[in-house]
Order: C-alpha cells, then sequence, then structure tokens
C-alpha cells in the first residue's frame, strides 16, 4: 500500500508542476501578479484529477502501483523471437 501512496504522490506533484510552470510559460513567468496565483490554482485541478486517476487505477489496473495498465510479465515484448524475423 505505501508503493501505491508514493505512486499517487509522484504523479500528483508531477501533474501540479508541470501544469503550473506550463501556464507560467505560458503567462510570461511574473511571479509578483495575480495572474501567478490563479495559475497556482488553475493548477491544483489536474494534480486532484491525478490523486483520482491513481485511486481508480490501484483499484482496477495493477494492484501494485497507481497505473491503469497491467504489469508487463517477465518475458513479454523483450527481445526479438522467430515471429519478429529471426529464425
Amino acid at each position: 500500500m505505501r508503493k501505491v501512496l508514493l505512486d499517487i504522490a509522484e504523479r500528483t506533484i508531477a501533474a501540479y508542476v508541470t501544469t503550473f510552470l506550463g501556464l507560467l510559460i505560458a503567462d510570461g513567468f511574473d511571479l509578483t501578479s495575480v495572474s501567478a496565483i490563479k495559475a497556482a490554482a488553475i493548477a491544483a485541478l489536474p494534480a486532484a484529477l491525478s490523486v483520482i486517476k491513481g485511486a481508480i487505477g490501484s483499484r482496477f489496473g495493477d494492484k501494485g502501483t497507481a497505473a491503469w495498465l497491467p504489469a508487463r510479465r517477465e518475458g513479454q515484448g523483450q527481445g526479438r523471437g522467430p515471429s519478429q524475423g529471426q529464425g
């Protein structure tokens, strides 16, 4: 469970930081303006959605992470086999 919570926290922080920086860069990067405060508040929305997505992923996706897709099994998708041109 601790691994899932750390995974969700990492995804949430990444979503917040990238959204906030994107909004600041698009707005002219003035941290003293009211628009910077608005950008910080707006950036919280994707971060909150990231928490919800992670919670759903931990229930229905890969049980050990916040990912929605199942984990890749050992040996799947690695290397080249006979069906991929080596034979």
